[in-house]
């Protein structure tokens, strides 16, 4: 027996059976029914897409209820202990995990793209010195397109993967490029015998004449980071990226557009307004007080609570671990008992208990970054260069999805109808 939903429409008396698929209706399903036969018909209104669903994908797997994160079916927390950044890119772009020589022959490639044009450069050099690190990638990356036109052919899968190769390899290297610019540095060039992430730490951190080695917790601890950020479903900046897609615009312009929405404080600024919230608290002592702002509605609780998750954040604990074990080389940040102590009782009180208030992904991240010797204005950055993987994931797929069309949402309009116009001397 087919799965359908029976709709009765109390303003007309009229049934109708509308099938139900994957425990979704269509929305155009909806538009059959009518008071009048001229009548537009039925939509639904749903501000913020709390309950729409645009597109069907394989990429992310999420339940929010039970702390449930997969990547293409693969455990968060298997895929951060057991693999590499690396590895983790190509499941998401592929859909399977590489065989050896599968991995290798991918990092190689990107390897190849790492470079950026020295035109790229000395655009990079013409920002202030004070521009905002996030602001400096988003339109540099948008600027890439200018560079490589063939971009636009968007239906060409091989010109796709290219344009893939080259965003993931580049990205790590503006990126840098932007730490080293707010720094008043010389920008250091990609070494291509080194890692994913210890290239990009590398290129941030070494100076002229000094050898510099990243700490191998350090490398471990931002690879996991990575792959912890590297896609998460239909949030506010891959359906950006699906949405300026659909337009068939080439993937820096996407991209851009995506890193555009991320840079918003309610979505990749959130780690930074954590770490603002723990310097404002201070000391451990002052926790018991401000908690009780928050209850009384005074302040917020940065870092807590998740649109989606309605449990332990899986990504949460994970990075726990790694601010351990980056605390072993770096030196314990006193923040971090702020932070401790804000998690004890948000997890043990009532008021923060009832209302599913756990620890998300944002909460440790900061403290990592902090102590890696990033500042705040970086954190955003930091998100953009794993996320790029998830992007890219989520553009392919739209792209060779049939049932999409370029992204054009309805509106319940409510404002006047048919007046004349009235000249300025009578108005």
């Amino acid at each position: 027996m087919p799965e359908t939903l029976t709709v009765t429409d109390n303003r007309t008396g009229k049934t109708f059976e509308i099938p139900v698929t994957h425990d979704t209706i269509r929305a155009l399903d909806l538009r059959q029914i009518k008071v009048k036969e001229d009548d537009f018909g039925l939509m639904t209104y749903d501000p913020g897409y709390t309950n729409t669903s645009s597109c069907i994908s394989r990429v992310t797997y999420i339940d929010g209820e039970k702390g449930i994160l997969e990547y293409r079916g693969y455990p968060i927390e298997q895929l951060a202990e057991k693999s590499s950044f690396m590895e983790v890119a190509y499941l998401l772009l592929n859909g399977e995990l590489p065989k050896k020589d599968e991995l290798s022959g991918w990092e190689e490639e990107i390897h190849h793209h790492t470079v950026v044009h020295e035109n790229i450069k000395r655009q990079m050099e013409s920002f202030r010195y004070d521009a905002h690190p996030m602001g400096m990638i988003i339109s540099t990356v948008a600027a890439l397109s200018t560079f490589y036109p063939e971009a636009k052919n968007v239906r060409c899968a091989e010109n796709r993967r290219l344009q893939i190769k080259r965003l993931i390899a580049k990205v790590p290297t503006i990126a840098a490029f932007t730490f080293r610019h707010s720094q008043g540095h010389p920008y250091v060039y990609p070494n291509n015998k080194l890692s994913y992430t210890e290239n990009f730490l590398t290129m941030m951190f070494r100076m002229v004449g000094n050898d510099y080695e990243p700490n191998p917790a350090i490398v471990k601890a931002l690879d996991v980071l990575f792959t912890l950020h590297a896609d998460h479903e239909q949030n506010c900046s891959a359906s950006v990226m699906r949405a300026i897609g659909s337009s068939e615009a080439d993937p820096y312009s996407a991209w851009a557009g995506a890193a555009a929405a991320l840079y918003g404080p309610l979505h990749g600024g959130a780690n930074e307004a954590v770490l603002r919230m723990l310097n404002e608290i201070g000391d451990v002592s002052k926790v018991p007080e401000y908690m009780k702002k928050c209850k009384n509605g005074e302040l917020r609780l940065m870092g807590f609570g998740h649109r989606v998750y309605k449990n332990y954040d899986p990504r949460a604990r994970i990075i726990k671990k790694c601010a351990d074990d980056v605390f072993e080389v770096t030196g314990r940040n006193p923040l971090l008992d702020v932070a401790l102590e804000l998690e004890r009782i948000a997890l043990e009180d009532e008021y923060f208990v009832k209302r599913k208030l756990y620890p998300n992904v944002d909460f440790y991240s900061g403290l990592i970054y902090q102590a890696i010797g990033l500042p705040v204005t970086m954190f955003p950055v930091l998100f953009a260069i794993p996320r790029t993987i998830g992007w890219l994931a989520q553009w392919a797929e739209s792209l060779e999805d049939k049932e999409q069309r370029i992204q054009r949402p309805r509106q319940v309009f409510l404002g006047e109808r048919e007046r004349d116009y009235v000249a300025m001397d009578q108005r």
